[in-house]
C-alpha cells in the first residue's frame, strides 16, 4: 500500500512540475514568436508544438537511456498522440464558446499528420522485411531507418518556413530575446525533471500491478506528458485563438511520430517493434485521426456533442488497453 501511494504521489508531483515548466515555456515561446514575427499557424504548429512535445521526447530518452525501457517510451508517444487527438480538442471546445477550424488546418496540417502516420507504418514495414531479424510479427528499427521520418519532419518544417517567409509581421520592441530564451531553457529543464519522476512512478506501478510497462506508458505517462499541449490548446481556445489550439495538437503529434520515436531508436542503437501490440494501437490512432479530421472539417467547427464523442472514444480506448493488460480480454495478443 505504501508503494502504491508513493508511486501515485510521485506521479502527481511530477505532473505539477511538468505543468510549471510548461508555463514558463509557453510564455517565453509566445513572446519569442512575436519578436521574430512568426505567423499564428507557424507559432502553433512548430514553436509551441515542439516545446509542448518536449515531455514526450524526454520520456523516450529517459525510458531508453536511463531505464532501458524503449517500449515504455513508445507507449507514451502513441498514447500521447491518441490523447492529443481525442481529449485536448474536446477540452478546448468545451472550455470556449466555439472552436473554429480552417481549411488550411484540415488540408495542410491534418493531411501532413496523416502522412506522418503512413511514414511510420512504412518504416515499420521496412524494418520487418529488409532488416535481418525482422519477421511478420516484429520490426527491427535501425538508425538508418530512423533517418526517414526525421527527413520527413524536415520537409514539414520547410513548408511552414515558406509560410513564415511570406508573412508580414508587426514590429515589437518590448521583448528581450536573451531573457526569453533563458526562461524557455529553464522551462525545458523543469519539464525534464518532472518526466523522470513520472517514468519512475509508472515503472513502479507496473511492478505493483504486475502489468507491462507499455500500458503505463500508453496511459499514465501519455496523459501526464500531454499536459503542456492541453494547457496551451485550452488557453488558446479561451482566448479565441482556435488556430493555435488545433495546430498545436497536429504539430505536436507530427513531431512525436517523426522525431521522438526515431530519437529513441538512435539512442538505443536499434529497437524491436512488436506488431502484435503496435498494429492494434496504431490502428486505433489511425481511426482517431479520421474521426478528428471529419469532426473538424464538418462546418469547420468542433461542437460540444462532437467533443463528448471524442472523450467517450478515449475512455473506451483506456478501458480496452487496461482489460487487455490484466488479461480479462485477449484481442491484442502481444500485451
Amino acid at each position: 500500500m505504501v508503494g502504491l501511494l508513493g508511486s501515485v504521489a510521485l506521479i502527481v508531483i511530477a505532473t505539477v512540475v511538468i505543468w510549471k515548466g510548461s508555463g514558463y515555456f509557453e510564455q517565453a515561446a509566445e513572446r519569442l514568436s512575436k519578436y521574430y514575427g512568426l505567423p499564428v499557424a507557424v507559432h502553433g504548429a512548430i514553436v509551441v508544438a515542439v516545446g509542448s512535445s518536449f515531455p514526450e521526447i524526454s520520456s523516450v530518452v529517459i525510458s531508453t537511456v536511463v531505464h532501458d525501457e524503449f517500449s515504455l517510451g513508445v507507449g507514451a508517444i502513441v498514447g500521447s498522440a491518441i490523447f492529443n487527438l481525442l481529449v485536448i480538442p474536446a477540452l478546448a471546445a468545451l472550455s470556449s464558446e466555439e472552436l473554429r477550424s480552417t481549411r488550411d488546418i484540415v488540408h495542410k496540417d491534418a493531411q501532413f499528420y496523416v502522412i506522418s502516420v503512413l511514414i511510420l507504418f512504412m518504416v515499420f514495414a521496412l524494418g520487418a522485411t529488409y532488416v535481418p531479424g525482422g519477421t511478420n510479427q516484429a520490426a527491427i528499427l535501425t538508425p538508418t531507418l530512423a533517418v526517414v521520418p526525421l527527413v520527413t519532419y524536415g520537409i514539414y518544417v520547410f513548408l511552414h518556413q515558406q509560410d513564415a517567409s511570406d508573412h508580414v509581421a508587426d514590429e515589437t520592441h518590448s521583448v528581450r530575446p536573451s531573457r526569453e530564451w533563458g526562461i524557455l531553457g529553464v522551462g525545458l529543464v523543469i519539464i525534464t525533471v518532472g518526466v523522470e519522476g513520472m517514468v519512475q512512478g509508472a515503472l513502479s506501478l507496473g511492478v505493483i500491478f504486475d502489468t507491462p510497462p507499455f500500458l503505463w506508458g500508453l496511459t499514465v505517462i501519455a496523459a501526464g506528458t500531454s499536459l503542456p499541449d492541453a494547457f496551451v490548446s485550452v488557453r488558446a481556445a479561451k482566448n479565441d485563438d482556435s488556430v493555435t489550439s488545433l495546430t498545436n495538437v497536429l504539430g505536436s503529434n507530427t513531431f512525436n511520430l517523426l522525431v521522438a520515436i526515431p530519437v529513441g531508436v538512435l539512442l538505443a542503437g536499434r529497437a524491436t517493434i512488436d506488431f502484435l501490440v503496435a498494429i492494434p494501437t496504431m490502428g486505433f490512432l489511425g481511426f482517431a485521426t479520421l474521426v478528428f479530421i471529419v469532426f473538424t472539417r464538418t462546418d469547420l467547427e468542433l461542437t460540444d456533442r462532437e467533443a463528448y464523442t471524442l472523450l467517450g472514444l478515449y475512455v473506451m480506448f483506456v478501458c480496452w488497453m487496461t482489460l487487455e493488460s490484466v488479461g480479462l480480454i485477449e484481442t491484442v495478443r502481444g500485451i
